[in-house]
């Protein structure tokens, strides 16, 4: 993207690497329609380049100019180019080459995986081309790091080289489907990691002279004060990639070896707000809409940090839009923007916390609220008391399952009869990995992991199991993406009662009946159908389990 179009507190990571901006509809149809008015030859499939011909064009000039040298002989040169109605790039390049040369055209993504194909580079390449190149002076900047100043740091980051590496960095990830990167300082290394479908991969990291550089650098990138390196800070980085404006939340803590950086990737294209392609089977989903149907009362997601809940509080409210009613969330902080909705970011150091906001929007005649988490007891009075005056409330708490929300609701001091009148489901929930659907396979039921299943589970198995042999679409790991796991409580007569007179777990477990399914149930059940493992359910739902045990 041309920086008169990029805002300034956006970032695009195609400016320096050879990957290409996205063309619009609109864009690459004008082109081909001038292309072909003009007698320029418009690939539908992806070139092949011969390799003598790239070696005639330096890669930078190919970079910058966005072409990529096809084939030549003695009379001419064929180019394909980004924009094939650029004449002074055709003319910089026949100038250089000195051959005519023979504009042709293709479309966006052909020409990006042909100018990574032959210009590309990754970052453990450049890692490695960056710790070969460094010199005593950085051995000696290794042991030194607290001595260098702000004004370095900030000059030694603006280096193109450094630039190129995070932007490298960020590229990989988003390609890769990461949710976290994670860069750790020790005391002889920089450790860089990526969470992929929950588990975490080491990278190649750089080398760790480049450390106060790096984090500097992704610290001027998302709004940080450079020169503070002694107590956490947070900032956030706007990206364009590939056509898509892509989040990155930014944290740093000061550790014993430096500062700890963690960027939570939040890309809305890989956003599911669909409760099936979450993982939900149709018997929870339509039980679930019928909570959502509700007129009024409280809807409370559960589940520990990272178990997906805003992803399914969103999906829910994807469901719930309507035109003619009025909804409004309150966040800390607002993850996604979602079309139709007023979001309103919590910032407790003008005031504006869960609890002060939750006031005032009651005040904005809502028909549903979302409140992003119910942390406190006033919080948890003003949600219950909303419920109780007309209003839909969708909330979350940090429970091990459904049943123990009630019991948290009530250690923050709400009568247990105003829960008992409010309430309306409980969901609690898991995410684990998902097989990949492109080497699955089945394999006979192993002894040791027959011997982990309960008699009525390893029924339904047969005797046969599934996993993912390992492919080149799921990197060899025999997984592609997470579903949940999920419990969902609806709350039936016998349970108000049982609420009102604050009955134990057990007593409340007996009284919720048919009207309760287990995340451990649901697991197996995806187990079964090859969504899923048998070790990844009983590795996500272990805690909950221990619950009902």
């Amino acid at each position: 993207m041309d920086s008169e179009s990029t805002p300034a507190n956006e970032h695009s990571i195609n400016e320096s690497q050879p990957v290409v901006t996205a063309q619009s509809e609109g864009d690459r149809g004008e082109h081909r329609e001038r292309c072909e008015l003009l007698g320029i030859a418009w690939h539908e499939r992806p070139a092949a380049a011969d390799a003598a011909a790239v070696a005639l064009i330096d890669p930078e000039v190919a970079v910058r100019l966005r072409v990529v040298p096809i084939r030549f002989d003695d009379l001419t040169l064929v180019l394909a180019m980004l924009d094939p109605l650029d004449t002074d790039a055709a003319d910089e390049i026949s100038a250089l080459t000195g051959r005519p040369v023979l504009r042709e055209g293709m479309e966006k993504k052909h020409f990006s995986e042909l100018m990574r194909e032959h210009y590309g580079t990754t970052a453990s390449k450049m890692a490695d081309a960056l710790a070969g190149n460094a010199d005593d002076a950085d051995d000696e900047l290794e042991h030194n790091l607290e001595a260098i100043e702000a004004d370095d740091i900030h000059r030694m980051a603006e280096e193109p080289t450094l630039i190129n590496l995070v932007n490298l960095l960020l590229l990989e990830a988003i390609q890769s489907r990461t949710s976290d990167v994670h860069i750790e300082p020790f005391e002889n290394e920089l450790k860089v990691r990526y969470r992929i479908d929950g588990m975490l991969h080491e990278q190649k990291p750089p080398p760790k002279h480049l450390q106060p550089a790096l984090i500097g650098r992704i610290k001027i990138m998302s709004g940080m004060n450079i020169a503070e390196r002694y107590v956490p800070q947070d900032g956030k980085i706007a990206l364009r990639f590939e056509g898509r404006k892509v989040d990155i939340r930014v944290s740093t803590v000061p550790t014993l070896y430096g500062e700890s950086v963690v960027m939570r990737i939040l890309d809305k294209s890989s956003l599911t707000l669909d409760l099936s392609t979450l993982g939900m089977r149709d018997e929870l989903v339509s039980t679930m809409d019928s909570l959502l149907e509700k007129p009024h009362g409280m809807v409370l997601v559960t589940g520990p940090t990272g178990s997906g809940k805003t992803t399914t509080l969103y999906a829910s409210l994807t469901r719930l839009y309507d035109p003619h009613k009025k909804i409004i969330t309150i966040e800390d902080p607002v993850e996604y923007e979602l079309s139709g909705i007023n979001q309103i970011p919590v910032n407790p150091k003008r005031g504006l916390t869960f609890a002060s906001g939750l006031r005032s929007i009651l005040r904005q005649d809502p028909d549903v609220v979302l409140v992003g988490e119910i942390r406190d007891n006033e919080t948890a009075d003003i949600a219950i008391r909303s419920a109780l005056t007309g209003h839909l409330i969708l909330s979350t708490l940090h429970t091990n399952d459904a049943i123990s929300s009630i019991g948290r609701l009530v250690d923050m001091d709400a009568e247990p009869f105003l829960v008992a009148s409010v309430l309306e489901g409980l969901l609690a929930q898991r995410l684990g990995r998902r097989i990949c659907q492109h080497c699955r396979e089945q394999i006979p039921l192993e002894e040791d992991m027959a011997q982990r299943l309960r008699n009525d589970e390893r029924e339904l198995f047969g005797g046969r199991a599934w996993r993912g042999a390992g492919c080149e679409k799921c990197n060899n790991t025999g997984y592609l993406g997470r579903l949940g796991y999920f419990e969902l409580l609806r709350i039936n007569p016998a349970m108000r009662a049982a609420i009102s007179t604050s009955a134990s777990q057990s007593e409340l477990r007996e009284a919720a009946g048919d009207d309760f399914s287990l995340m451990r149930q649901d697991g197996i059940l995806r187990a079964v159908e090859g969504e899923t493992t048998i070790e990844e359910v009983l590795r996500a739902t272990q805690d909950s389990d221990e619950m009902v045990s």
